[in-house]
């Protein structure tokens, strides 16, 4: 039975460098089983970082990020291991193919620049899953932070992939960063001798009354401007729903055009005086 084992264990795939180097099936299971042990291995320190982060109330961003990190590791060595024990030795393999090498990095230098991004995002935690974020104007919550791309479903529940060193060298609005809670306006206008006073009693109504603007801090009211044909407020509101915060402001515009409309308070469109020139008068006065 053991040697039966042997056997099998012994059982060489193939051979290389004329016969100086084997690859038997007991270094294929031997790999094997490193792999499920680094599989294990994470398995026990996701649940310990998911403790921490319920017990200890840590970010889950955080806990996410050092995760990643870890797998990277793991992984790395894993494979780094995997090779030696296969009879593959690494520094042999770079030296004799320095060529290649070149040739790879400058073919996938986006790649390795897109890695290198993803580890600085990940130490950093400028950007990590759960944040809402705009780039290039378009606003969605990050779903994944990878070691070369970044997942992002927007508002319209579209599934983007960037390149992580579009996050590191772009313009990125994080609206997470300091934290769940952020202020947002909307902009109206009401016509010249609409009582101000009143106005701005409307647009605080309309606000406390939508349950998803924070009650504190309050909304408040600015009196922006004096207009080409309006004059110009702007409610200033807090909400913790950053995601659909459109869905909250169209809500609030059905509100307060309700409110106006009860309260005769017009909302004026914009308004030109035109003056016609009499040219024929003034040929006349010209010609005396």
């Amino acid at each position: 039975m053991i040697e039966w084992l042997r056997d099998i264990v012994d059982f060489e795939l193939f051979s290389w460098d004329n016969g100086k180097h084997h690859l038997v099936l007991g270094n294929i299971l031997l790999i094997l089983v490193m792999f499920a042990i680094a599989k294990g291995v994470l398995l026990l320190i996701e649940k310990v970082i998911n403790r921490r982060v319920k017990k200890f109330r840590v970010d889950e961003g955080r806990g996410y990020a050092i995760y990643q990190l870890t797998s990277y590791f793991v992984y790395t060595i894993t494979v780094l291991l995997a090779f030696d024990f296969a009879g593959f030795h690494i520094t042999v393999i770079l030296a004799s193919s320095t060529a290649l090498l070149v040739g790879l990095g400058l073919g996938l230098q986006d790649v390795f620049k897109d890695w290198v991004a993803g580890f600085v995002l990940l130490a950093e935690r400028s950007i990590t899953a759960g944040d809402i974020v705009e780039v290039d104007g378009i606003v969605g919550e990050i779903e994944q932070v990878g070691l070369r791309t970044t997942i992002m479903k927007t508002r319209d529940d579209i599934i983007l992939v960037l390149p992580n060193s579009k996050l590191t060298s772009n313009y990125v609005i994080n609206w997470t960063q300091n934290g769940k809670t952020t202020r947002f306006a909307l902009e109206v206008g009401v016509a010249y001798g609409s009582d101000t006073s009143k106005v701005k009693e409307l647009l605080l109504e309309a606000a406390r009354e939508h349950n998803q603007v924070n009650k504190h801090p309050a909304p408040l009211i600015h009196f922006e401007d004096f207009g080409n044909s309006s004059l110009d407020f702007k409610l200033l509101f807090f909400s913790n729903e950053l995601f659909r915060i459109e869905r909250i402001k169209s809500d609030l515009r059905f509100s307060i055009d309700k409110k106006f409309r009860e309260h005769k308070v017009t909302i004026p469109f914009p308004q030109r005086d035109l003056w016609i020139r009499n040219d024929v008068n003034v040929q006349k006065d010209a010609t005396q």
